[in-house]
């Protein structure tokens, strides 16, 4: 895309990072409204009939499978946290030796592998449990920053990294990678927490 074209978007330079800005405002504004009680309460039903699915009853009689399953989640999510590291730590100056486009073009197909997994095991998981974590603020706020992690990775940090760097500042780049990383960190520190509610 050249510079004259970006300059015509009518909400500027960065169209998805604009666009994802303005979801991520709308979901905040959306759980902080008298709306959220509304759908909260609708949803019941839906994780009720989770726990009856062949998923939920898999995940309440058979621990096994729901400790594999769970395995499965966990070594996802740290392969979904390396690849989130390695490449936020190339665009952060670590590693300086490998190839810039390598490492981001590289990490970002492993990371989109490791979400799928993280995003099946996890739907298997709560399926179990649905009920329980229904009640639980802490899974919201996992769901909540996981949302905020897959459309900051898709919408606002995979379209500058896939731009020509050198014509991008370092500072953005910087502040891209750290937010990254944060995000990320979030997601995993929530999923961390439902496991001691």
């Amino acid at each position: 895309m050249n510079s004259a074209t970006t300059r015509q978007t009518p909400i500027g330079p960065y169209p998805r990072a604009a666009i994802a800005t303005g979801l991520l405002a709308l979901l905040l504004a959306f759980s902080f409204s008298g709306m959220r009680s509304e759908v909260w309460t609708a949803l019941l039903p839906f994780f009720e009939w989770m726990e009856t699915t062949w998923f939920g009853y898999v995940g309440k009689t058979w621990g096994g499978a729901f400790a594999t399953i769970q395995a499965g989640h966990l070594v996802s999510l740290g392969v979904l946290g390396g690849a989130v590291l390695f490449s936020d730590g190339r665009l952060l100056g670590l590693y300086s030796s490998l190839p810039l486009r390598d490492v981001i073009d590289g990490s970002h197909q492993v990371f989109k592998w490791a979400l799928a997994v993280v995003v099946f095991t996890g739907v298997f998981m709560v399926c179990g449990v649905a009920v329980k974590v229904y009640y639980l603020p802490v899974f919201w706020y996992k769901m909540l920053t996981l949302s905020v992690g897959v459309l900051f990775a898709f919408y606002v940090r995979k379209p500058l990294v896939d731009r020509d760097l050198s014509d991008v500042s370092p500072l953005v780049i910087k502040l891209t990678a750290v937010a990254s990383i944060m995000v990320w960190f979030t997601v995993a520190a929530t999923g961390r927490w439902i496991g001691f509610s």
